[in-house]
């Protein structure tokens, strides 16, 4: 559903066990309901944030949206993890596919999100790469796990529909 073709009344009217708040053009504040989506079912459904939707969770709870390090279209990183939400089980790291110009600022990182996934070495963060609510079942990730160049991509949404 296109998130400026429907309202939050509409999605709760369609009854859904999960919300995910998928990629797109643009920033969060452009993107339909998508932030005002992720704060009304906060604490009510899992909700999975794929690139813009990442950022949307960023920005939903507090976090700025900066323009990144490097404009990154169509490019693989490795992806470090810790293990934990939809990244249990993965390698670590992992290669992942990119499609972004801007990140959630680390400055900015509300203290109710937690880093679970980054670029750059295992103890030095160099962009947010994916973060999790410390109280709510959100997590959000940067990249694609939809992309055919991405590992482990299918196992990250399994996690994420199972739960983890």
């Amino acid at each position: 559903v296109r998130n400026d073709e429907v309202t939050v009344a509409d999605i709760e009217a369609m009854a859904p066990d999960h919300l995910v708040i998928s990629p797109g053009p643009c920033t969060p504040g452009e993107a339909g309901i998508s932030v005002e989506a992720i704060r009304h079912f906060a604490g009510k459904l899992p909700i999975l944030g794929v690139c813009l939707g990442h950022q949307s969770i960023g920005q939903a709870f507090g976090g700025k949206i900066v323009h990144a390090k490097e404009i990154m279209h169509g490019k693989t990183s490795p992806i470090f993890h810790k293990d934990t939400g939809v990244f249990s089980g993965l390698d670590n790291p992992f290669t992942a596919t990119r499609y972004h110009s801007l990140v959630i600022d680390q400055e900015s990182l509300p203290d109710c999100l937690e880093v679970i996934a980054w670029t750059g070495q295992m103890g030095a963060i160099d962009e947010i790469m994916g973060v999790r609510h410390r109280e709510h079942d959100i997590q959000g990730v940067q990249f694609h796990p939809e992309s055919i160049l991405t590992e482990h991509g299918h196992r990250l949404l399994q996690n994420f529909l199972e739960g983890r």
